[in-house]
């Protein structure tokens, strides 16, 4: 992290996986679809402790952004891949990259957690210090 980086905002969110497991058994496809990207989607397995990480990733930028779903955010605007590494990235799309941008943030950083029952996710928005 370079050192004329500065917090813009931070945002966290623990999810129940049996929860998360009990929505995609009984709304399927359609959550899926309606929550997460087709990338996301390929890269889980169909894993619902995967889908718990994602969601807990997407609530925290919400959370970090201070306006939930409200001013015209969607999930699929908040995208949670891997970097080569295998280390979690976000990538945000249309208004998601517009709030941010119009936050002061250039960069955002994820961290998850997960174990059986439950899956965390930390995220903090970067930018340059004035």
């Amino acid at each position: 992290m370079r050192l004329l980086e500065n917090i813009v905002s931070i945002g966290t969110d623990l999810v129940s996986v049996d929860r998360i497991r009990g929505v995609i058994a009984k709304h399927g496809s359609r959550f899926l679809e309606r929550v997460y990207t087709k990338r996301e989607v390929a890269e889980s397995s169909l894993s619902p402790i995967y889908f718990s990480g994602r969601f807990a990733v997407k609530e925290a930028v919400l959370k970090a952004m201070g306006t939930g779903l409200s001013a015209g955010l969607s999930w699929r605007e908040i995208e949670t891949t891997r970097e080569p590494s295998g280390a979690p990235m976000v990538s945000l799309y249309g208004e998601a990259a517009r709030r941010l941008f119009e936050m002061g943030g250039g960069r955002v950083m994820v961290s998850i957690s997960h174990e059986r029952s439950f899956a965390l996710a930390f995220v903090l928005f970067l930018g340059e210090s004035r």
